[in-house]
């Protein structure tokens, strides 16, 4: 009796409307969201959720209970696989509509395996540099190297008042303060400049202080964090950590900022101390630490050779962007030349290199400055199953028209 009223219950229609309406509720009130929490804030907050908790609705937070779009996803999922199975006779009649059935099914897997497991990163690099990791476009880490031995902490790991203790590290990290975003500031001299936050490194020339987390898409989080680390025979001072100093691509765009402020060579003189190496010597060992994003290491790497931005002619609307790599892969002895363009991305290795970013041409040129490229890397298991699913869901549609056709104009001879 359970079992046939767990049968109905899953290949239910009413259960299939009923998703459907809690999933239109979950997209307006998730895109409404998007003005207070940011498209990201609100992408985890209400669809990469089971349970949605209360909402961020015109400034103001409203009590609110809903399935997020991972339980709507599973829970339609299981009801279109049940009554797939239940409802629908596998024939020769039925074939078009149980292929376009199992290309919806199809889409969901596909969609479902794509946000658990795909992930987005950036590849930055100059002209001649080699590349053979990605960094990660949101998440920070905080590291210490040590005779090239790294040890990593997620930034999200740093909350105030925590200590940490890792096996690799001879000191305990205590965490006085982190900020998910900040922003910094040079401490010029003659100039009205805050309290030190830190007794040591970077924090002695720059001033951060807490923001709030960011909305739009072309901008993004800078997390900071106060340490102070702590060893067996006490403490080793605060310190600063800070992804102003380890983001290059950040460190670059300040350093052009700074450059049309107060000109190009105080510029790199202010940046040079943004991003000096901070470190400590303990028992004859040295550890150096920063915040930058966190890395996925490739078993291959990519060569810049050429980054080529190109306009139309008397104009400066673009026109091209272009990196010209070569891959280099030890484990199988592949060495060779690929060109990556807006419209033509590189796929290797489970990866998909798009053109992101670039800042080459005459311009930069003529300043004197190393032409660079920024790919956007894409790693996405189930890339395929869109094409897939769709491909299966149009075939099926054709075959069951086509059915129908046949039986209309058979109909029609007869008559």
């Amino acid at each position: 009796m359970l079992i046939k009223k767990t049968v109905q219950f899953f290949t239910s229609l009413k259960l299939t409307v009923a998703l459907l309406a809690f999933a239109i509720v979950l997209v307006f009130v998730g895109t409404l969201a998007q003005a207070d929490e940011g498209l990201y804030g609100a992408q985890a907050h209400y669809f990469k959720q089971w349970i949605v908790i209360g909402a961020n609705l015109f400034g103001h937070k409203i009590p609110l209970l809903l399935p997020g779009g991972y339980l709507i996803g599973v829970v339609l999922l299981v009801n279109l696989v049940c009554a797939h199975i239940y409802r629908f006779r596998f024939t020769t009649e039925k074939l078009g509509i149980q292929l376009a059935h199992a290309g919806v099914i199809l889409l969901l897997v596909g969609q479902l395996s794509t946000d658990l497991l795909s992930r987005e990163m950036q590849m930055r690099f100059t002209e001649g540099e080699t590349r053979n990791y990605s960094d990660s476009a949101t998440d920070y880490e905080l590291i210490f190297v040590s005779s090239n031995v790294v040890t990593s902490i997620p930034e999200k790991m740093l909350k105030p008042g925590d200590e940490l203790r890792i096996d690799s590290l001879p000191f305990a990290i205590r965490v006085k303060a982190h900020w998910h975003n900040s922003d910094v500031g040079f401490r010029a001299p003659m100039m009205q400049n805050a309290p030190l936050i830190a007794s040591n490194g970077v924090a002695l020339n720059f001033d951060f202080h807490s923001q709030p987390d960011v909305k739009t898409m072309d901008a993004k989080n800078m997390p900071t964090a106060v340490i102070e680390l702590a060893g067996t025979k006490g403490s080793f001072g605060t310190w600063v950590a800070s992804a102003f100093s380890g983001d290059a691509g950040v460190v670059q765009q300040m350093q052009e900022g700074y450059a049309n402020e107060v000109g190009a060579e105080m510029a790199h003189k202010i940046i040079s101390e943004l991003v000096a190496p901070q470190s400590l010597e303990i028992d004859g060992r040295k550890f150096t630490f920063l915040m930058r994003p966190m890395q996925v290491r490739h078993p291959f790497s990519l060569t810049l050779l050429k980054a080529t931005h190109t306009v139309y002619p008397g104009t400066d609307i673009p026109k091209d962007f272009r990196s010209r790599v070569r891959i280099d892969n030890p484990q199988t002895g592949e060495r060779r030349e690929v060109e990556i363009s807006m419209n033509h991305p590189l796929r290797y290795g489970g990866y998909t290199y798009y053109q992101y970013q670039m800042s080459a041409g005459e311009l930069v040129e003529r300043a004197g400055q190393t032409p660079y490229s920024v790919l956007s890397v894409v790693r996405n298991p189930s890339w395929l199953t869109p094409y897939v699913g769709c491909g299966m869901v149009g075939v099926g549609l054709i075959i069951q028209f086509l059915k129908h056709l046949t039986a209309f104009v058979s109909k029609r001879k007869t008559k």
